[in-house]
């Protein structure tokens, strides 16, 4: 049996601008899910092949052998995932199973557009539901306990580029921020143990991948677990160019831990910040405060640890000058990049049944829900000015002074990345005005005049 596991991306991360900018932003990377369920369905006998879209541009028409297509749903690719169901089901006459984020929230909208759907983490199911032993429409997976026991991603059944192994340690998060999807999806929070981890660090040392993700919502969550990982690193020689994760301001109160992280080379991270109003800490229940956030900047900057500086336009309690302060802060603490989303309520979190409640959602065009298109009505800008908003941060940010100074604090290749921004981000705010004065249904027109 012949299955085809893709991984849509939403028209305009397709397009050739869009795919130099990221590369621009970080190394071609992709979905692990579709590589740990083709690795299972390859150990039971399958012939399996993996896309994805982000990077390249399979041509559809010549998977004509293919028994089973599996694809795989964020909200912000669910338009374009509904269109390549709709094909291989309308055109190709071929099964078809859609997984992942967004029909984990949205099953019965997907079952529109699909055989069957798998809702949450579908390890323990995979294999019944394509060799046709669990035939419900809609499968509820329960989440696998013992990750240990899962396959490790299996990169030879990529069939599109890439340049950086992703590796997940743990799933799920011990916190529970109002917007985040994937504490919703990844519940319980459970994680591998450390050995376990490094023997998925060697299959990528010895393939020769020269950059790692590490795609935990928090690898720093468990620091005495985090930091077995780094030492086991270090002395079994599984220690990259250069190691991406996820963490939180919290890791600045251990010194072991960030020289840990520099020494096995763990130099680029990002931070969730969110805002310098504490009122909207606590609206998103991100649990920290202003003066873990400082505290963090200094000490990330003292091991030469490359923050990401994420922060969230259009809380309820923020205004304009709370992003203009906290964009400003972000460069005084000399992060490497800024990472600014506007805040987005995907189905499935607590801020989209709110905003649902009160009446303030704008759209529910799903390929908008992205982190940098406003959907929603905010409680202190307007719709227009909070777009807006979202490209002047990235404008004021990025300074050709501050490129200079990444070449001298962290060499060529990180000031050519922070040059690159520099450049891109002098067109959004253009972009916006122009865009927002052509009536021809765009979004941008539809926020400035009305919907």
């Amino acid at each position: 049996m012949k299955v085809i596991f893709i991984s849509p991306a939403a028209d305009i991360r397709r397009n050739p601008f869009y795919r130099f900018g990221g590369n621009v932003y970080g190394h071609k990377n992709n979905i692990t899910g579709p590589l740990i369920l083709g690795h299972i369905l390859k150990n039971s006998g399958c012939d399996v092949e993996c896309y994805e879209e982000l990077y390249a541009d399979p041509d559809y028409s010549k998977m004509s052998d293919a028994d089973v297509v599996c694809i795989y749903t964020m909200t912000c690719n669910v338009k374009r995932a509904y269109e390549i169901a709709d094909f291989f089901r309308n055109e190709m006459k071929k099964r078809v199973l859609i997984g992942g984020m967004h029909a984990t929230s949205m099953p019965e909208e997907a079952l529109c557009h699909a055989d069957q759907v798998i809702v949450g983490e579908a390890e323990n199911v995979i294999e019944d539901v394509i060799y046709g032993k669990i035939k419900d429409k809609i499968v509820y997976a329960t989440p696998p306990q013992n990750l240990d026991e899962i396959p490790f991603p299996d990169y030879t059944l990529l069939k599109t580029p890439t340049k950086a192994a992703n590796v997940m340690t743990s799933r799920g998060c011990p916190f529970a921020c109002n917007f985040c999807t994937t504490s919703r999806m990844f519940h319980p929070y459970r994680k591998r143990t450390p050995d376990n981890v490094i023997e998925e660090l060697k299959i990528y040392k010895k393939a020769g991948f020269k950059y790692v993700n590490f795609e935990d919502d928090n690898f720093t969550a468990d620091k005495k677990r985090a930091k077995e990982i780094l030492r086991k690193m270090i002395d079994n020689d599984v220690v990259f160019k250069e190691t991406f994760f996820f963490g939180r301001t919290d890791m600045a109160n251990d010194e072991e831990l960030l020289d840990l992280l520099s020494r096995a080379h763990l130099r680029r991270t990002l931070i969730g910040i969110e805002s310098l109003n504490q009122d909207s800490l606590d609206y998103v229940n991100k649990k920290q405060s202003i003066e873990d956030i400082k505290r963090c900047g200094e000490k990330l900057s003292k091991y030469k640890i490359k923050m990401i500086a994420s922060i969230v336009l259009g809380l309820d309690y923020d205004g304009i000058e709370d992003i203009d302060k906290t964009v400003q802060f972000c460069k005084d603490i000399n992060a490497y990049q800024l990472q600014p989303a506007v805040l987005t309520p995907y189905p499935g979190t607590p801020v989209f049944e709110q905003f649902e409640k009160e009446g303030r959602m704008l759209t529910k065009e799903w390929e908008y829900y992205d982190m940098t298109n406003v959907v929603f009505k905010p409680a202190k800008i307007s719709p227009a000015d909070l777009q807006c908003e979202f490209f002047k941060a990235a404008k004021n940010f990025y300074s050709f002074s501050g490129a200079m100074k990444t070449f001298k604090t962290f060499g060529f290749d990180a000031g050519m990345r922070r040059l690159g921004f520099w450049f891109f981000t002098r067109f959004g705010v253009p972009y916006f005005n122009h865009s927002s004065e052509k009536n021809n249904g765009n979004l941008f027109y539809r926020l400035k005049h009305g919907f």
